[in-house]
């Protein structure tokens, strides 16, 4: 059996109780109010009007709104949120790097590689696979229906391999942002192409494709106390490592051990040479200690 007729059998027998539904739907509410509240696409002088205590508030140190609105959408649905302050930190310390990055992610002439592509490295923590700026344009490009809540490449990758009988290999000449949109564009094309799935919404089609065809690295199974199977998503070794340096920088400047230019030159560092990360840990740990 082809694995399109297999894809199409198994459309036909998800969630026949509705729970993935009630899920998605919770989720779907949080992103309708993190829209409403903040309507980027709509006006671009809510933009400008955003202000840096709507991201992160410094005294107490907590989330701001607009970040917790984004974090109501991904958790019922298990996706993977940063759990990183610093990256919070840092787009409030940069809001007006934030605010043009935003105007992009919102701009209808911008293709969605375009977006993605888009220098959000500048801000510590955003350029890492791009994750919070895939999550940012899925929420503020979700009524096209050409993007999925899908923020990681190797996963489209996979889900095009599982549900298509070509198998497409790694776009080695494609951008970050290119290899994005290639593999969203065929999946959204398969959606599209099944009666049952062309009437779903993306967040419940990729609920749907996360569920039925799980990444190698997506899962985690441990056993209950009832014996059951039980499956959470993970975070990946190089996300823990990218949090946990951005932790120690972080240490280091409320030490004033450095400053927030060499935080910034410490940071691209890390980005731009990955064969150096070693030893850069190990000379900014030996810093900390002394």
């Amino acid at each position: 059996m082809s694995k399109i007729n297999i894809f199409q059998e198994k459309t036909e027998t998800f969630d026949k109780v509705g729970i993935h539904r009630a899920e998605v739907n919770k989720a779907i509410g949080s992103l309708n109010d993190l829209r409403l509240k903040y309507p980027f696409d709509e006006n671009l002088r809510e933009i400008e009007w955003l202000d840096q205590d709507r991201l992160y508030k410094v005294s107490p140190d907590e989330t701001g709104e607009f970040f917790q609105l984004l974090e109501g959408y991904l958790k019922p649905l298990g996706f993977l949120t940063l759990n990183n302050s610093n990256v919070y930190r840092n787009a409030r310390l940069q809001i007006k790097d934030f605010k043009n990055l935003l105007r992009i992610a919102v701009d209808d002439r911008k293709s969605l590689s375009e977006k993605i592509d888009a220098p959000w490295e500048r801000i510590g923590g955003l350029g890492q696979d791009k994750l919070l700026a895939k999550q940012i344009i899925f929420c503020y490009n979700y009524g096209q229906g050409t993007v999925l809540p899908v923020f990681n490449n190797q996963h489209l990758r996979h889900f095009v391999n599982r549900v298509s009988d070509s198998y497409f290999g790694q776009t080695k000449y494609f951008s970050l942002g290119q290899e994005y949109e290639h593999y969203t564009k065929k999946l959204i094309a398969t959606k599209n192409n099944l009666a049952v799935t062309k009437v779903w919404d993306t967040t419940y089609f990729a609920r749907f494709l996360y569920q039925t065809y799980p990444p190698p690295d997506s899962e985690q199974a441990t056993i209950d106390a009832s014996g059951n199977r039980k499956v959470g998503r993970v975070i990946s070794d190089e996300q823990l490592e990218l949090q946990g340096f951005m932790k120690l920088l972080g240490d280091l400047q409320a030490q004033k051990k450095i400053s927030g230019e060499q935080f910034r030159e410490n940071r691209e560092l890390w980005m731009r040479q990955p064969t150096e990360r070693v030893g850069l840990m190990q000379r900014l740990k030996r810093l900390l200690n002394s």
